[in-house]
């Protein structure tokens, strides 16, 4: 079930931090703001959501060129990288991500645009309420990695001038879309 309070709770957080968020009626309409957006090469991590969706087919019918290995040596140059989220934190407009595999690393970091996919049942109101996933996430590997994203990269410790894009993507792309998955253990 979804909740519309939290989605727009989620929605306003993540718009305030720099993120675009964008509801999306299905996979082939993922694949068309994605076309729009993209810029060139993307970077497809690894993710049993996107690859049940069948994201990679739409995205080459729309003609647009997909990385999906030997990442470390396109991810450089690749324009945008594209995860699905394990869920959402509300109040902070955060997705959180499992992200032991390296290839997420890759396509949450290097390209200028990450674009994720996220069902809005998998927002939760807060940190607080983030904690049964988080500890289901650790129960099922313990030693993962997971990255907290909220917005495009940002850094204020040049001359404390605030700069956009500087450890990370320049732009980030939240596309919710029922379907998705409604498991937070899955990306």
């Amino acid at each position: 079930m979804i909740d519309a309070k939290l989605v727009q709770g989620f929605n306003d957080a993540a718009t305030r931090v720099g993120a675009k968020v964008r509801p999306v009626g299905d996979v082939s309409a993922a694949a068309d703001y994605i076309y729009a957006h993209a810029g060139g090469r993307v970077l497809l991590a690894p993710s049993p959501s996107l690859e049940r969706l069948g994201l990679a087919g739409e995205l080459r019918e729309r003609g647009i060129e997909i990385a999906t290995d030997q990442l470390r040596t396109q991810a450089p140059d690749a324009a945008a990288g594209i995860t699905s989220a394990n869920f959402a934190i509300a109040d902070t407009g955060t997705i959180v991500l499992e992200s032991t595999n390296e290839a997420v690393r890759l396509a949450t970091t290097l390209p200028e645009r990450h674009f994720a996919l996220l069902d809005p049942r998998k927002i939760v109101a807060d940190g607080l309420a983030a904690v049964p996933s988080l500890r289901r996430l650790q129960q099922q590997t313990p030693r993962s990695f997971l990255a907290y994203i909220s917005g495009p990269s940002r850094t204020a410790d040049i001359e404390r001038v605030l700069t956009i894009g500087v450890h990370g993507p320049c732009e980030l792309h939240i596309l919710l879309m029922e379907g998705v998955s409604d498991d937070p253990l899955e990306n």
